[in-house]
């Protein structure tokens, strides 16, 4: 097995968990596929007509941190500080969520630092808004620099409101969640799941979903920590409990389970879509983190699948989203929106181009500065 690379340090000796670095891959991809969809509903000004459910992959990746990070750090507090704990995972974070921001700001000047409605945004406002993205401080919606005004969090690139919420799930788990007992963290779990069940039923958001979290109003925020907070937390207490099961293709069988899960119609009754949610966030994903945990890859096909869709996972992830808005802005110039079949050579070259700039930007940037930052920053 490789050694694990949870902490930016690249040097920890934990045995690693290739079928769960593949699974947030695949969880990665479809990200993208939904994004391409919404796109259609966005400019063609109607709902999102395939792959319905992609938002809740943000939640599976929750779930993957919380188990990865109890794993990971649970049993090393001892020898470990606050300072030295953030920052591995400032170092392991970081510096593509810099880059993420830059090809931002690039393509929204190419776009022409225009918002949807075609007002234009002075320069200024888009180095501001570049400045606080690489500081990790949201944006206010209707400020200057809330260049986009739609009142996304970060608007140069509007995903990295996940990672805002894995930031506050981190400081949390260093300062309160991992000094609870097992029994304590049921509770606290618990709690969540009630509170998380409550929102998405009753649709608190008023979105007909629990796709919360991407602004600062008081809904998303709360709405969007609870998001956070309920699958990480149960995430680590499946890390705390684990117990290995014999399964055979795991990683195949998951992944082909994600597709499904995530390809479920919207449901119209909004307390039935709630229901769905609430069904994978507690039993579905959970579920699919034990068996992929329990899995190992028996070939070497697969072995260098699970490793490059697990390498490439956080890079597609955060870099994407810039390169949707250009998707979505072509569309925009159409004297109507294009379907799905004319737009397919468009969509090809952009899924492609962003697997191949996010896998290079892993071995030229992301890769290479987080080892000098850890070699640096992070005593042995």
């Amino acid at each position: 097995m490789n050694t694990i690379k949870s902490s930016g340090t690249f040097a920890d000796s934990k045995p690693h968990y290739e079928l769960l670095d593949g699974l947030r891959g695949v969880a990665a991809l479809l990200v993208i596929w939904y994004h391409v969809w919404e796109g259609f509903a966005f400019v063609g000004g109607g709902m999102i007509e395939n792959f319905n459910h992609g938002y809740l992959a943000v939640d599976f990746f929750f779930m993957l941190s919380g188990f990865v990070i109890s794993y990971a750090y649970d049993d090393r507090w001892t020898k470990m500080s606050l300072k030295g704990f953030f920052t591995r995972r400032l170092i392991r974070l970081h510096p593509m969520l810099i880059m993420g921001a830059i090809i931002g700001a690039i393509t929204f000047l190419i776009q022409g630092s225009t918002q949807w409605d075609g007002t234009q945004t002075p320069f200024g406002w888009v180095m501001l808004a570049l400045l606080l993205a690489m500081f990790f401080i949201p944006a206010v919606p209707g400020a200057g620099y809330e260049v986009r005004g739609n009142g996304e969090m970060f608007p140069l690139n509007g995903p990295s409101w996940s990672l805002f919420f894995e930031y506050i799930g981190n400081i949390l788990y260093a300062l309160i969640i991992r000094k609870l007992s097992n029994r304590m963290l049921k509770w606290w779990t618990a709690l969540l799941g009630i509170a998380l069940a409550y929102f998405a039923i009753m649709n608190v958001s008023g979105y007909g979903s629990i796709g919360v979290g991407w602004t600062i109003d008081t809904v998303n925020f709360w709405g969007g920590l609870i998001r956070m907070l309920f699958p990480f937390s149960l995430g680590m207490l499946l890390a705390r409990n684990f117990k290995p099961i014999k399964i055979k293709g795991a990683f195949w069988i998951c992944s082909a389970i994600l597709v499904v899960l995530f390809a479920v119609p919207y449901l119209e009754a909004e307390y039935m879509n709630g229901l769905f949610e609430i069904f994978c966030i507690m039993v579905a994903f959970p579920a699919l983190v034990w068996m992929g945990a329990s899995g190992n890859t028996t070939d070497a096909a697969s072995t260098k699948v699970c490793k490059f869709l697990g390498d490439i996972s956080y890079p597609v992830y955060i870099i994407h989203y810039p390169f949707m808005y250009l998707f979505y802005y072509w569309m925009m110039q159409k004297p109507q929106c294009p379907t799905f079949k004319e737009a397919l050579p468009v969509v090809a070259i952009l899924i492609v181009g962003v697997i191949a700039l996010a896998y290079t930007l892993l071995k030229l940037y992301d890769e290479p500065v987080r080892k000098w930052l850890a070699k640096k920053f992070i005593k042995a």
